[in-house]
């Protein structure tokens, strides 16, 4: 077991070392200059609603670069070691390849975890700068779920990453990010079409799908709505489970792939 988790460690630091030094610098500095130029120019051109763009955009930019960081780099951290048959060197060390998976998985994830965490503090000191007023555990509540949202993302790019090129497999991603972002409204729309067929096909699809809204509190934190605590626990656990569940299919898929 002991050296299963180090086997996996070594892994995940790699992938956080790389991804560390090749992009999160440029994503943290594109968004510290967004905000503070956003900051500078809404009272001269919105000067009667610039309390709320900027909360809306600060937190609109710390959700599209975080994602952008997880289909871009997710998807082709297994399927770049497959087309590079760098994979090869790997498979011939004592790794089992659900280790290669999770380590991937959990060196991303760590990643995410700092430019969350950096995003985060440059989005409140951007607001307090602008003496915008805003609630600092809500703050860390949408943060920490923000995390959770891309760490799911992660594991469905790395999912598709196994199987498919990266072109596809960042196409896929994506459409499962909207469709997820939207399966509550695709039920709706179901229940609207008053066809029984439509409303299953769309009851189907949200059971397959993320609800990703369970773990998007952008709206909560902007008007101060921040559910229970009982709440947060369970969509925290949901996206817990979501997570597991697609890491197990791809290392499954992983481990049938011939090479």
């Amino acid at each position: 077991m002991f050296g299963s988790i180090a086997r996996i460690t070594v892994i995940a630091s790699n992938v956080f070392r790389e991804v560390i030094r090749d992009r999160v610098l440029y994503l943290v500095g594109f968004y510290g200059i967004t905000l503070i130029l956003a900051q500078r120019l809404l009272p001269e051109i919105a000067a009667s609603t610039e309390q709320k763009i900027l909360p809306d955009l600060g937190l609109a930019a710390m959700q599209v670069l975080g994602l952008l960081l997880t289909v871009f780099v997710g998807t082709g951290l297994v399927n770049k070691e497959i087309e590079k048959r760098t994979v090869f060197v790997l498979i011939a060390k004592p790794v089992s390849r659900s280790e290669f998976i999770l380590g991937k998985h959990l060196g991303l994830s760590g990643v995410l975890a700092v430019l969350v965490a950096i995003m985060t503090a440059l989005y409140a000191g951007v607001m307090l700068l602008g003496r915008v007023e805003f609630n600092g555990l809500a703050l860390l509540c949408h943060s920490a779920f923000l995390w959770l949202q891309l760490s799911l993302i992660t594991a469905i790019a790395i999912g598709f990453g196994v199987f498919t090129s990266s072109l596809l497999a960042v196409l896929m991603t994506f459409s499962v990010y909207l469709m997820g972002s939207l399966s509550r409204d695709l039920v709706t729309l179901g229940k609207l079409s008053k066809n029984p067929a439509i409303e299953q096909v769309t009851r189907y699809l949200y059971m397959v799908l993320p609800d990703l809204s369970r773990l998007d509190l952008k709206n909560q934190l902007n008007y101060n709505l921040i559910p229970g605590t009982d709440i947060l626990l369970a969509n925290a656990g949901y996206g817990l489970l979501y997570i597991v569940l697609v890491l197990a299919l791809a290392s499954l898929i992983f481990e049938r792939r011939e090479f």
